[in-house]
């Protein structure tokens, strides 16, 4: 049992890295920025101390170091955190839509217009970050 609760932990964390490394990619890809971080290059950067900030900032300062001539490294790191963020947190509901369970499977008799395409807005955006 305590193997189990070791592997769903190790799982979980392995689910959770690759969602904020997907949130990143896709922040830079926003944002215009020919940054593509894979697993290794988020691995080693999480072992760099501090808020995350430090962490897109030493990858900056290694490998593209010109964008700071450009830009105030605060400005510029604090941006790609908070679209980053924007993405992780609509992926973690994304998640949680998925994983909740269904109240009904009662079919819906009737669906006014406004729900119909509030529905077909949600779905739109869970599949954009599948």
């Amino acid at each position: 049992m305590r193997q189990d609760n070791i592997a769903l932990r190790a799982l979980t964390h392995d689910s959770d890295d690759q969602a904020h490394l997907s949130a990143y990619n896709a922040a830079f890809s926003e944002l215009g920025l020919r940054f593509r971080w894979d697993s290794n290059t988020y691995s080693s950067l999480a072992s760099i101390g501090g808020a995350e900030q430090a962490r897109i900032l030493a990858y900056i300062e290694a490998h593209h170091a010109h964008l700071l001539r450009a830009y105030e490294a605060a400005f510029l790191c604090g941006l790609i955190f908070e679209k980053k963020t924007g993405y992780y947190l609509k992926a973690c509901e994304n998640r949680a839509a998925q994983a909740a369970p269904v109240a009904s499977t009662a079919p819906v008799t009737s669906t006014s217009a406004a729900s119909t395409t509030r529905a077909s807005e949600e779905s739109s955006a869970m599949l954009s970050f599948a």
